[in-house]
């Protein structure tokens, strides 16, 4: 207050003495000096008292006057002086015209302020429109911390930050009193779900990402995880060998193997590694978080990789397999894998044996492996053979049951009747079960006497019944030669007769193509038109589904063929019409020849010296008359 009082008394001085001179030189210059009634008045008087300044110091008040007049600018930033405190505002003197009020709320960072205490602020706005002076403590702090940030982003620092909120996709971290985001990936280095966890926390971080033009500043406290374990990396590497065993964390499973925390350093575990046995997926054995020792089965210093085992520090199953396994026991096993030409058994884990297609059943008939198993199922199998140093076991489910191929002749002689259920079919036969483990094949032509199939599916289907006659045993390569038409007599013996050739049937054509057509004739029987015989008499050709009237051109009781010929009827008609003509033209040609003769006759014994009748009578006839 005092200084004030100086700067206050100067300014009067300065003013007056500044009147006075402006007065005398407008006087001087711009109009007469006239006289007034107080010209006698000695103006000494009042400065009986006052103190005459030598040069020097009237310099040196003038220096401090002058400083009085403070420069400020919107936006900038400045000491300030507390020279008051109100339950809402603190009031400071920047030493300019009037004080500022800044909200208390602004200083809880400082819960011990006092009056005599200097703080930064930032003018706003050096008069509003109500002409007051508009100060902010929080935007000098701002403006403050963001130089802080810009500089430890240059300089790589590590910084202390308090987390205060969460939003989407990461934290909004305090630094030096303003808002930093922190993204989710970027809070450790493993993968973090739950963010409430880290609110309220003071943690390190190291600003990893600046935006000069809206003053936004992303920070991480991964990087410096990750600069920790680049030192923890570098000194597993130095000291890692293979062989070695190592605790490892479970980091992150995946379908082909499991991701597995050395301590800083990753190294992963195939799947194929993790058990003896087979296992579809690495969450069947490992759990996350899980703790498990490894073995480091080989490194690449400069890739950085280590590949690990688990299933390496057991023994391998095989090893140590026991006694009571082997050639001749009957194991159970689970399906671990199917192939075309069988399946795989696990006997116990790491220990399997196939299962040919050919040990699945004694029949002779086709088995796919991927229709009869699934992946799962268990089954009891005999061990075959057994070769621990290779580690191969076979399998046989078939000799768990007693070869029925022993007593063949017996329970299926030839010539024997029987049922069977039809289980494949092929384009030349039909395979038909007859017993468990005992089927046999009715090849196409042995379907039927009567027709012609193109395809054993256009008889009969899998899955159904079918009556069969045993033609004949092969025991030494265990096949049956099956029929279905041998039930029945050869109906082309009596069919001889019928169908003898130049016969005419009505048959109704059911295919056609090319070469010929396909007649369908009574008794189930069919014959076969060339395509020059299924011409008509109009010119055009009979048609499918057309029925017409065909003769047997050719009947062949061994390759059971008939040759038809719709052509061959009307044709013989035609012909057998062009004969009558000729013969009766032939009949009329000899009446008339007998006439005359009788003419002649009956003239020479009735006129017989009449000449001239005689003579004109045989000009008629020679003339045609």
């Amino acid at each position: 207050m005092f200084h004030n009082l100086i700067f206050k008394q100067l300014n009067a001085d300065a003013q007056e003495t500044g009147a006075e001179s402006t007065a005398t030189a407008t006087a001087t210059k711009t109009a007469p000096v006239v006289q007034t009634a107080h010209d006698d008045f000695d103006w000494s008087v009042d400065r009986r008292n006052v103190i005459a300044y030598t040069s020097a110091e009237r310099e040196k008040y003038d220096s401090v006057y002058d400083n009085t007049f403070v420069q400020l600018s919107d936006g900038e930033l400045i000491k300030g002086l507390v020279v008051g405190l109100t339950k809402t505002d603190v009031v400071l003197n920047i030493g300019f015209k009037s004080d500022g009020l800044i909200s208390l709320n602004e200083f809880r960072d400082l819960p011990n302020l006092a009056i005599g205490d200097e703080v930064e602020v930032m003018i706003v706005e050096k008069e509003d429109r109500d002409g007051h002076l508009n100060l902010s403590r929080r935007q000098a702090r701002i403006t403050r911390a963001w130089e802080r940030i810009v500089e430890v982003h240059k300089t790589g620092e590590v910084i202390t930050g308090t987390v205060t909120s969460k939003t989407k996709g990461g934290l909004i971290v305090d630094v030096f009193g303003m808002e930093t985001f922190l993204p989710g990936s970027q809070i450790d280095v493993k993968p973090v779900t739950d963010y409430d966890q880290f609110v309220g926390k003071t943690m390190e971080f190291k600003v990893v990402k600046i935006n000069e033009a809206i003053k936004n500043a992303v920070v991480s406290h991964k990087a410096l995880i990750e600069s920790d374990i680049e030192a923890q990396r570098a000194e597993i590497m130095s000291k890692l060998e293979k062989g070695q065993v190592l605790e490892g964390t479970v980091k992150n499973i995946t379908d082909f193997g499991a991701f597995m925390d050395l301590g800083g350093l990753d190294g992963l575990l195939y799947i194929t590694d993790i058990s003896w046995g087979r296992i579809g997926h690495p969450s069947e054995v490992l759990k996350l978080d899980q703790k498990v020792n490894v073995v480091v089965l080989d490194f690449d210093d400069e890739k950085r990789r280590i590949s690990l085992g688990l299933k390496q520090l057991t023994p391998h199953p095989w090893d140590v397999l026991g006694e009571n396994i082997g050639e001749g026991n009957v194991v159970k096993g689970k399906v671990v894998n199917i192939e075309d030409y069988g399946a795989f058994l696990e006997i116990q884990p790491g220990v399997e044996g196939l299962v040919h297609v050919s040990e699945i059943s004694w029949s002779n008939s086709p088995i796919n492996a991927k229709e009869f198993f699934k992946l799962g199922d268990e089954y009891e199998a005999k061990i075959v053979t057994l070769d621990r140093d290779s580690r191969k076991m076979s399998l046989s489910i078939k000799q768990l049951t007693e070869d029925p191929w022993n007593d063949i002749e017996v329970r299926f002689p030839e010539d024997s009747k029987h049922n069977g259920l039809v289980k494949n079919i092929t384009n030349y036969g039909v395979f038909v079960e007859l017993a468990p483990g005992i089927g046999g094949m009715i090849h196409i032509s042995d379907l039927s006497w009567l027709k012609r199939y193109n395809h054993p599916t256009e008889f009969t289907k899998s899955g159904s019944q079918i009556d069969i006659m045993i033609l004949n045993i092969d025991k030494e390569n265990r096949k049956l030669q099956l029929g279905h038409k041998q039930l029945e007599e050869d109906p082309w013996n009596a069919l001889q007769e019928t169908f003898a050739i130049g016969s005419i049937h009505e048959g109704t054509v059911v295919k056609k193509d090319d070469k010929g057509a396909v007649v369908q004739l009574p008794y189930g029987l069919e014959g076969f038109a060339p395509a020059r015989h299924l011409a008509k008499e109009d010119g055009k050709t009979v048609v499918a589904d057309e029925t017409a009237q065909f003769v047997v051109i050719e009947f062949d009781r061994n390759e059971k063929r008939i040759v038809l010929s719709h052509a061959r009827i009307w044709e013989q008609v035609v012909a057998d019409e062009k004969e009558a003509v000729v013969k009766e033209k032939k009949a009329d040609a000899a009446k008339t020849k007998k006439a005359v003769k009788d003419i002649q006759n009956k003239v020479e014994k009735s006129t017989l010296g009449d000449l001239g009748v005689l003579a004109e009578l045989k000009k008629k006839m020679e003339g045609g008359e």
